[in-house]
Order: C-alpha cells, then structure tokens, then sequence
C-alpha cells in the first residue's frame, strides 16, 4: 500500500508536516524581520517593497495546493474511519455518506440529531431521577432514544 504513494502525495505531506513546526514559523519571521531591518538601507523602494511581496505570495500560491491536499486526504482518511466505525456498530448506517449533502440539509440534519440528543438526554434524565426515587416508571423510556426522521436522499 505504502509503495503506491504518489510523489507529490509524499512531497505535499512532508511540506506540511515540515511547514507546521514552531521552528519554521520562526524562520518566517526572522526573514520578515530581516526584510523590514534592510528598509532603510535600500531607501524603502519600491523594488525592496516587491521583492516581500512577490516572495510572499509565490509562497502562499504554492502553500494553498500543498496544504489542500494533505487537508483532503486528511479528511477522507476520517471520513472513511467514520464509516467503519458506522459499520461495525449500531449506529445508523444511513449516515453513511452525508459528508455529500449540501449545507442545508447537513444543517437540517444536525438539527434533527441535536434533538433526538436532547430527547434521550431527557429520557436518561427522567428514568435516573425515577430510580434513584426507587421508582420502575421511567426506566423503560432511557433504553433507546426516540428514531430520527429518516436522512434525505444522497
């Protein structure tokens, strides 16, 4: 598997790796430093102004598509984690998937698991109260939240 691994899939890791260390943030900043120390030697011109400039945003570019794609394979790594463990347990496997959904019913379906949250939440409330009461009303309810309306369509 390891062997499979592409050149610029190894190089966007190692840059991203290398790029997120205290030490290299240093850096940057000393050479911001030094940059702004040598101003007054070059006069503040316009071509000392653009060589900041130009550096920076060749840089930054650059920096966008390296870190995008350690940031996706990132994530369909997590997603993909998410799904196994989806898989092998009881929770719904109808989510599954969802990272798919447009905003809006991602929005709607947060909402939806917020209050079966909520509901079980209550249910769990209301059936320990019951029994720390030495009550048996209640304990029936906590054993199982409320089913959420079924996901929409991928």
């Amino acid at each position: 598997m390891a062997d499979k691994i592409g050149i610029f899939t190894r190089f966007s890791t190692a840059v991203s790796e290398w790029t997120g260390r205290p030490v290299v943030f240093v850096l940057a900043v000393a050479a911001i430093l030094a940059w702004a120390l040598t101003g007054p030697v070059f006069g503040f011109s316009e071509t000392w102004q653009l060589v900041v400039n130009t550096g920076t945003t060749i840089i930054t570019f650059l920096m966008v598509f390296v870190l995008q794609n350690a940031q996706s394979r990132d994530t369909r790594a997590i997603q993909t984690k998410l799904d196994e463990i989806i898989l092998t347990s009881r929770a719904e496997n109808r989510f599954i998937g969802i990272e798919n959904l447009d905003e809006e019913e991602l929005k709607r379906l947060n909402a939806l698991l917020g209050e079966a949250a909520k509901r079980d939440r209550h249910a769990r409330e209301t059936a320990l109260s019951a029994y720390h009461d030495g009550s048996e009303a209640g304990r029936d309810e906590a054993e199982e939240a409320p089913p959420l309306e079924p996901a929409a369509p991928r």
